[in-house]
């Protein structure tokens, strides 16, 4: 394809497509002011729906039941199960870290005539499912732990370039409603994912491997109704230097940038900190039976779903009419970093049920308005697949630290490794750092 004269663009006429779409001086890709199309929208919201399901089902309740089944086995010793679920989970997390933001920036850079993002999303998919069923029929957990970083590489090479459509089209003015529902999508999957891992924990590549072809199928018709763009030349091949960089976005350069990503860090790390250790606490910590594990979580998250739902729509609605997405942020994530200390005092089932109530009240109005935040602040909209990208290490990396530091801790003082109260501390005094940087942010109010 050939270059367009820089000047058609409004660029200086010396200066060809293909450099300005390098470029963080000029932008080729404007920021969209027209309405996102709404079939579009609703498949956005299905899509990220499905794919949830998909994902964080074996995410929250497969991995612990497969390593419960490992150690039933033979595979892994009985007082491991803790340190197992670290090891995985935090493997994995390391294959999302890379994922999201390697192919984040691929995406960027696709000049296929079929667009930017469409590829990505469908083949990433493809990769989960067969990943899965890797996990879901492994004999050991060298095996699992292979399966399940496969499957987090294959979900975040999807994730990156989908969730990087919201900045190609989406508005400013509309953000608020969208992400909020995407937020909304996102945690009713998670719900819809914790159910149908429990009606089928008896079969795991049923649980595995069954919701993920369904999220094939809702990606595919995602990619169709896409009005992905495209790149008007192919960019220059990219420099070391170049690709290093796809891992970094400056916070001197970008302060306000920097700051959200610490806060999502924050609170992202107390979070995993919890959810990575849930299934063991429960046990541990409250007392539940091994029998009883899977149903208590599975309407500990439908409690927690049906109050952050009403409460995410709120706060999205609200944050665009009053134009203001900081004060949401910080004080949601305060109230997230409350509930996390409180986990210690819990002693039964019925107190923990209102304190995931609580928490979903926090993350409710948190996920209706912290990623309008973030698309707020991204650099450049040439490069907002990439810059999401490293966004997302924000959510990715605490899902290798939380587990990995919090397998050593919970072992603090605890042979069987439920010194919660120390960790979920730590974990809360994280999340309130999370909830103070969000006030010298001055891009966004």
């Amino acid at each position: 394809m050939s270059s367009v004269s820089g000047a058609a663009a409004g660029n200086p006429s010396n200066m060809t497509v293909a450099t300005s779409v390098a470029s963080h001086e000029h932008h080729w890709l404007k920021e969209p002011t027209e309405p996102a199309k709404k079939g579009y929208v609703t498949w956005l919201i299905i899509a990220q729906f499905v794919f949830f399901v998909a994902l964080l089902g074996p995410a929250i309740v497969g991995i612990g039941i497969k390593i419960t089944s490992l150690v039933e086995a033979g595979a892994i010793p009985e007082n491991g199960a803790t340190g197992a679920g670290a090891v995985l989970g935090g493997v994995g997390a390391l294959f999302a870290t890379i994922g999201n933001v390697v192919f984040g920036r691929l995406s960027d850079r696709t000049a296929s005539k079929w667009g930017r993002r469409r590829i990505w999303v469908v083949l990433g998919t493809v990769i989960m499912t067969v990943a899965f069923a890797i996990m879901a029929l492994a004999p050991n957990l060298f095996v699992a732990t292979v399966g399940w970083a496969l499957a987090q590489l294959g979900a975040n090479m999807t994730l990156a370039p989908f969730i990087a459509t919201i900045a190609d089209q989406v508005p400013k003015f509309q953000r608020g409603k969208v992400t909020a529902a995407v937020g909304i999508a996102q945690n009713v999957g998670i719900l819809g994912g914790t159910y149908v891992a429990e009606w089928f924990r008896a079969d795991l590549v049923i649980m595995f491997v069954g919701p993920s072809i369904l999220a094939i199928a809702a990606m595919v018709i995602f990619a169709v109704v896409l009005p992905d763009r495209t790149l008007p030349a192919k960019p220059p091949r990219a420099t070391f230097r170049e690709w290093w960089e796809t891992f970094w976005v400056s916070p001197r350069q970008y302060p306000d940038y920097g700051l959200a990503w610490w806060s999502r860090f924050m609170i992202m790390f107390a979070s995993f900190g919890f959810t990575t250790f849930r299934y063991f606490y429960l046990m541990n910590h409250v007392g539940v039976s091994a029998d009883d594990v899977v149903p208590i979580i599975s309407l500990s998250v439908l409690i927690y779903t049906l109050v952050l739902v009403p409460t995410s729509i709120l706060a999205g609605w609200w944050s665009d009419r009053i134009g203001k997405r900081k004060v949401f942020v910080w004080s949601s994530t305060a109230l997230f970093a409350l509930g996390t200390v409180a986990l210690i005092f819990v002693q039964d089932v019925p107190t923990f049920f209102i304190l995931e109530a609580l928490m979903g009240i926090a993350y409710g109005i948190y996920v209706g308005v912290d990623l309008a935040l973030v698309v707020d602040v991204l650099p450049n909209p040439d490069d907002s697949g990439k810059d999401l990208g490293v966004f997302n290490m924000a959510n990715a990396l605490p899902q290798t630290f939380a587990p990995a530091i919090g397998g050593i801790i919970v072992y603090i003082g605890s042979a069987n490794g439920s010194n919660y109260a120390l960790w979920f501390s730590i974990c809360g005094v994280l999340a309130l750092i999370g909830a103070l940087v969000i006030f010298p942010i001055k891009k966004v109010k």
